[in-house]
């Protein structure tokens, strides 16, 4: 550690990352500069993690930001004004550098900027600002995208952090539920073996607010819901009492997911939009879920 600032080796990218913290009395969060992802969230004085440790057993990242795409595009391509590009899923933000924009005690926040590069494989001129903020047992996380260009621009935008579930040592997914902060009747989309959406929807939730966790119920993959009065969803166990929420105020779509084989984490996943129909062929433009910024305009979300 150097002037308070972690560096450590980046497998993913290869090279040298550095990890910068911010606490209080009741948490502290480490982030990285790669991706802009936060990497920790323990609780002071009994010090439980709360985030996934990026295990590449199981899955290499803890908490990304999908930008400027959620989910895959058909083949990874995509059109505009009928040019076609090529993404991989998610997006650019999270295998992106960011640059430290500015740190105090409870605050920080990173940009990516567009450059020569990134306009090969997305037209467009921008600037993604991802900032972090704790305030007593509170993380918000808040984004900010800025048109640079002369012209619209288009995107998605959405949040995959990976929670500890259990949160607790020598429980099990099965001991663990999520708990809506309001009844709900409604079914998700769900997706086909490629990761795309598929047009059949499954029933879930029917005049209630709990979905029992198991690694069965993940097993077709993402669970994504379009339609919930839920703006709070919360990991709780039939068996402790520690417990994690997420609140995801004004983001039409969350997802929730844990791989197939099973992991000791879930996604509470807000975004801005989602991955391709299996069946769409269209313009990124009419793309469903994505977000039109006019020139010189700035998008701002957050989710705590």
């Amino acid at each position: 550690m150097v002037n308070g600032i972690l560096y450590y080796f980046n497998y993913i990218k290869g090279e040298i990352s550095m990890l910068y913290s911010l606490e209080n009395d009741k948490i502290k969060i480490t982030v990285s500069d790669h991706g802009a992802e936060l990497h920790s969230l323990t609780s002071q004085g009994e010090n439980i993690e709360y985030l996934w440790n990026g295990n590449l057993e199981y899955w290499k990242y803890h908490a990304p930001t999908l930008f400027p795409i959620v989910g895959k595009t058909k083949d990874l391509k995509y059109r505009i004004d009928g040019e076609e590009y090529e993404l991989p899923a998610h997006g650019l933000a999270r295998i992106s550098e960011f640059n430290l924009m500015e740190k105090t005690d409870n605050y920080i926040a990173f940009q990516l900027k567009y450059s020569e590069e990134s306009l090969k494989v997305y037209p467009y001129k921008f600037s993604l600002i991802i900032a972090y903020e704790i305030k007593d047992n509170c993380v918000k996380v808040i984004y900010k995208v800025r048109n640079l260009d002369n012209k619209e621009i288009l995107f998605s935008i959405g949040a995959h952090p990976a929670f500890m579930c259990p949160i607790v040592e020598n429980e099990n997914i099965e001991d663990c539920y999520l708990e809506f902060n309001r009844i709900e009747t409604s079914s998700f989309m769900g997706v086909n073996k490629e990761a795309y959406i598929c047009k059949k929807r499954h029933e879930c939730l029917n005049d209630s607010n709990i979905i029992s966790l198991s690694k069965e119920l993940f097993k077709n993959g993402v669970l994504i819901f379009d339609d919930l009065k839920s703006d709070r969803v919360t990991i709780k166990s039939r068996k402790s009492k520690k417990s994690l929420s997420v609140e995801f105020k004004g983001f039409p779509y969350i997802g929730f997911w844990a791989p197939e084989k099973g992991a000791p984490f879930i996604c509470l996943e807000p975004w801005f939009g989602h991955a391709d129909y299996e069946d769409f062929n269209g313009e990124f433009k009419d793309k469903e879920g994505i977000i039109s910024l006019e020139e010189g305009q700035e998008f701002i979300c957050s989710y705590n």
